[in-house]
């Protein structure tokens, strides 16, 4: 046995293969190295970006839960998943009133408060408002096991389509027609499309600061990899199938890390089908990109509209440019909500004096 080992070793085809056993070692480690660098980029990407998914959040505008609460019906209703939220109706006034019933979405962080902001000139024309707070917001009690965060989650999704149930409900119980509108700002803009897919009650949804939470990441993915990358080149050039990679490994972490997913906005406005669609974002949003809106816009279907205002930051379009704010949301919801024709806007396009000395307090309290 020894001897036969002995010739195997000694022999010229051997020696050729001891020649080459360091190479292909080498060669086995560097691709062994290669396989795992792309890992090791992933997993340090997913770990910045689920950090900044739980902690980074656009602060609401000052003294949006501070607005003094108007009278209205007190309702408690419960989300589609079963949990408990609080609310209030408003009732539409003037001539006009019973117009329809529009649902205000929250941004994150404020509460149902802060409708009044966006929704007072929609009540003095005779829409009823459904303001509601969100699950762990104002007087809705949080979930065990789940906190919110600014991105439109599941929870968010169920709490909408709860009170858009509730609200047809309540319109059907009074003998009214079952429509709607939703009015969504910033994440609860987000919630409202995602909750009107395959909702036919939903007939008319306004978006200010919308985005879809897959490609709001992509873009801070590569913002924020750029700064945290030590090959600067590298970061900037990876091709786009590794970003939507690392997006689908980052949500499916953020699944079992958070307990809840985060469904896209942007694969839910194309599935909305007729529904009239009004987008609303600030042109210096520093939290949000115009290309988000953009992106929404150009996929949805139906009837369709984007105004980007001259000036205005995340969430501020409606101190900015009120008097224009007012008309285009008003005109918006009549058209395709009320039914109303463009000759009786004229008759509710003035706001009070009293209005526009409040509006003047609100830009002059709220940062730019």
């Amino acid at each position: 046995m020894a001897m036969a080992l002995w010739l195997l070793i000694s022999s010229p085809a051997a020696e050729g293969w001891l020649w080459w056993a360091p190479v292909c070692v080498l060669g086995l480690a560097g691709l062994a190295l290669l396989l795992a660098y792309p890992s090791v980029i992933l997993r340090k990407y997913v770990r910045i970006m689920i950090n900044i998914l739980d902690d980074v959040a656009p602060v609401p505008e000052s003294g949006l839960n501070d607005i003094p609460p108007q009278d209205g019906e007190e309702v408690s209703f419960r989300a589609v998943d079963g949990h408990r939220l609080e609310g209030v109706i408003l009732s539409g006034r003037g001539a006009a009133a019973g117009a329809g019933m529009v649902i205000f979405a929250h941004e994150f962080g404020a509460d149902r408060r802060s409708c009044l902001r966006y929704c007072r000139p929609l009540i003095q024309a005779g829409f009823d408002v459904l303001t509601f707070d969100f699950r762990g917001h104002g007087a809705s009690a949080p979930e065990e096991g789940y906190r919110p965060r600014q991105w439109p989650s599941d929870r968010e999704r169920a709490d909408v389509l709860g009170a858009i149930a509730f609200a047809g409900s309540y319109l059907e119980a009074h003998g009214r027609w079952r429509g709607v509108g939703l009015f969504g700002i910033s994440r609860g803009a987000g919630a409202a499309i995602l909750a009107s897919v395959g909702i036919p009650d939903v007939k008319a949804i306004v978006t200010d600061g919308a985005f879809s939470s897959d490609t709001a990441m992509e873009y801070l993915m590569k913002r924020f990899a750029t700064i945290f990358a030590r090959i600067r080149i590298v970061a900037e050039n990876h091709p786009p199938m590794f970003w939507r990679f690392l997006r689908w490994l980052l949500f499916r972490e953020c699944a079992r890390k958070f307990n809840c997913r985060f469904p896209s906005v942007r694969k839910a406005v194309v599935r909305l089908g007729p529904t009239p669609l009004l987008l609303i974002h600030g042109e210096r949003d520093s939290y949000i990109p115009i290309a988000q809106s953009q992106t929404l816009y150009d996929m949805a279907c139906g009837p369709k509209s984007l105004w980007v205002v001259p000036g205005a930051r995340h969430n501020q379009s409606v101190l900015v440019q009120r008097s224009e704010y007012i008309q285009r949301v008003r005109h918006f919801f009549q058209e395709h909500l009320a039914g109303m024709t463009a000759p009786r806007l004229i008759e509710v396009a003035s706001p009070s004096h009293e209005e526009q000395e409040l509006w003047a307090e609100e830009v002059a309290e709220s940062p730019r």
